[in-house]
C-alpha cells in the first residue's frame, strides 16, 4: 500500500468510527431518550477561542457564533480523522491491512483525556464533567462513547482489509 492510500485508508478508519458512534448516538436518543452531544454547543466553544476565551461557565448561555452548527460536527468529523491518522501512526500501515481489535479500543480509552480534561471543562462541565447533574454518568457515556468509536474503527478497517 503507497503511502497516499495509506493517509485516505487512516482517514476512512476515523470517518467510519466517528459514523459509528453517531449511528449509536442516533439509536440511544431514538430508543431510549439519551441525549448526545450537542455538536452546536462544541461549535460554539470553538468559535470563542479566537477571542481568546477556551473556557465557559456554561456554554449554552455564551453568544451564539455563526455557523457554530456545521463548525461542531465538522469539528467531531475532523477529530475522527486525527485519530484515524494516530492510529497509524501509532501502529502503522500494516495495521490497516491486518487490523485487529485492540490497537483502536487501546486509542479511543487513551483519548477519553481530552473530553474529560480539555473539552468537558471547556465547555462549563468541569473536570471530567463534575459539573453535570450525573457526573458518572457523563463519564460512562464518553467511556462507552469512545469504545464505540474504536470498535467501528476496526469494522472500517476490516472493510477496507476485506475490499482492498
Amino acid at each position: 500500500m503507497d503511502t497516499t492510500q495509506t493517509l485516505v485508508n487512516a482517514a476512512l478508519v476515523g470517518i467510519g468510527g466517528t459514523i459509528i458512534i453517531d449511528l449509536y448516538a442516533f439509536l440511544m436518543q431514538r430508543v431510549f431518550g439519551v441525549p448526545g452531544t450537542n455538536w452546536q454547543m462544541v461549535g460554539r466553544w470553538l468559535g470563542h477561542m479566537p477571542k481568546g476565551q477556551f473556557v465557559h461557565t456554561a456554554i449554552g448561555k455564551a453568544d451564539p457564533v455563526p455557523g457554530e452548527h456545521v463548525l461542531g460536527w465538522a469539528f467531531h468529523y475532523a477529530i475522527g480523522v486525527g485519530y484515524g491518522f494516530l492510529l497509524v501512526a501509532i501502529w502503522g500501515a500494516g495495521w490497516l491491512q491486518a487490523p485487529s481489535i485492540a490497537e483502536p479500543l487501546i486509542l479511543a480509552l487513551a483519548l477519553l483525556v481530552l473530553p474529560y480534561f480539555v473539552m468537558m471543562p471547556g465547555l462549563g462541565m468541569g473536570l471530567a464533567g463534575s459539573k453535570t447533574p450525573k457526573p458518572n454518568v457523563t463519564r460512562f457515556k464518553s467511556l462507552v462513547g469512545h469504545s464505540i468509536f474504536g470498535t467501528g474503527m476496526f469494522l472500517t478497517a476490516k472493510l477496507l482489509a476485506s475490499t482492498g
